[in-house]
C-alpha cells in the first residue's frame, strides 16, 4: 500500500510544472512579443516602486533644487550636466528622477481606480445578472445613461464638484483619492455589462441550481460560484483598464486638473513642458510623454494577449 501511494505521488507531477504546462504559460512563453511587453511593464512598475532608492535626486525636496540648475539640456546634448542624465525642468529639478516618481502617481491612481471600477462593476454586474426583472433594467439603464457621456466628461464633473464640495487645501491634499474615485466611477460600466452578460449564463447551469436546491444564500451563490465563473473577462478589460485610467490620469493632469505641479504625474509633466516646447526646452515634455507612451502600449500589448489566451474559440 506505501510503495503505491509513493508511485502516485512521484508521478503526480509539481506544482511549478502543471503552472509552467498550462495553456495560459504556454501561450505566453510562445509569444515574443508578449514576452517583451511583459518585461517593459514590470521594469516600468518596478522602477515606479523603488523611484527612492533609483532616482539620483528628489525632485519634491525642495532644499536640494537648485534655480540655477534650471533649463538644462540632456546629458549628451552641448551644455548638458552629467548630473541631470535627461536633463532639468524649469524649476531645477531632475527628468529622469521626476518621471519615476511620477510614474508612481500615475500607476498609483490607475491601479486604485480600476479596482474600484471593477468592485463597482462586479457588484451591480452580479445583481441584474442574477436577480434580474426591474433590478436589471434599472441597473442597465443607469449603465447606458453613463455610456452617452464621455468618460473624461465625467471625471471632470466629478472633479468639479469637488472642488466646489472641498476648500482648495483639502482638496489638494486629497487629489489623489478625489482622481480615483473620478476615474473609477467613470468606468465601471464595462465591467458591469460583461459580468451581467455572463452572469445570466451562469445562473441557469446545474451547479447553480444545485446551490439553490440545498437552501444557498444569493449573495452566497453569486459569490462563491457565478464569480469565480466570470472573471476571465473581467481580467481582460482591468488589464487594457489599467492603461486607459493611466491615460485618464495623464489626460486631466495635463488639462489642470489632475495632479499639481508640486507633486507632478507624467501627465503634469507633459504640461508644463508643453509650455516650454516651442521655446527648444523639448526634454522636458518628450520624455515624459514617451515613458507614457511606452508604458501604455506595454499594458495594452499585454491585455490583447490575455484576451486571446482565454478566448476558447481561438483555443
Amino acid at each position: 500500500m506505501t510503495d503505491t501511494t509513493t508511485t502516485k505521488s512521484a508521478v503526480r507531477p509539481s506544482l511549478l510544472y502543471r503552472i509552467w504546462d498550462h495553456e495560459l504559460c504556454y501561450s505566453f512563453r510562445n509569444s515574443p512579443l508578449t514576452i517583451g511587453a511583459a518585461v517593459v511593464t514590470l521594469v516600468l512598475i518596478l522602477a515606479a516602486v523603488f523611484a527612492p532608492v533609483i532616482a539620483p535626486h528628489n525632485p519634491f525636496d525642495t532644499a536640494s533644487i537648485d534655480l540655477m540648475d534650471s533649463e538644462l539640456p540632456p546629458v549628451w546634448v552641448e551644455d548638458g550636466d552629467i548630473r541631470f542624465l535627461l536633463g532639468t525642468d524649469n524649476l531645477g529639478r531632475d527628468i529622469y528622477s521626476t518621471i519615476l516618481y511620477g510614474m508612481r502617481i500615475s500607476l498609483l491612481v490607475g491601479f486604485a481606480s480600476v479596482v474600484l471600477s471593477a468592485v463597482i462593476g462586479i457588484v451591480a454586474g452580479l445583481v441584474a445578472g442574477y436577480v434580474g426583472g426591474k433590478v436589471d433594467a434599472v441597473i442597465m439603464r443607469i449603465a447606458d445613461i453613463q455610456l452617452s457621456f464621455p468618460t473624461i466628461l465625467i471625471a471632470l464633473l466629478i472633479d468639479g464638484i469637488s472642488r466646489g464640495i472641498l476648500d482648495r487645501e483639502l482638496h489638494d491634499a486629497m487629489v489623489i483619492p478625489v482622481l480615483v474615485l473620478s476615474i473609477g466611477i467613470s468606468n465601471w460600466v464595462q465591467y458591469a455589462r460583461t459580468v451581467r452578460g455572463s452572469t445570466l449564463v451562469e445562473r441557469n447551469k446545474e451547479y447553480v441550481q444545485a446551490a439553490r436546491v440545498i437552501g444557498l444564500h444569493p449573495v452566497l451563490i453569486m459569490l462563491r460560484h457565478v464569480l469565480p465563473n466570470v472573471m476571465g473577462p473581467v481580467l481582460v478589460i482591468a488589464t487594457l483598464g489599467l492603461a486607459f485610467a493611466v491615460l485618464t490620469e495623464a489626460t486631466l493632469s495635463f488639462l489642470g486638473v489632475g495632479m499639481p505641479p508640486t507633486e507632478p504625474s507624467l501627465g503634469t509633466l507633459i504640461q508644463i513642458g508643453n509650455d516650454f516646447l516651442f521655446s527648444g526646452l523639448w526634454w522636458i515634455s518628450i520624455f515624459p510623454g514617451a515613458t507614457l507612451a511606452i508604458l501604455v502600449l506595454a499594458v495594452n500589448l499585454l491585455g490583447d494577449w490575455l484576451r486571446d489566451a482565454l478566448n476558447p474559440k481561438l483555443r
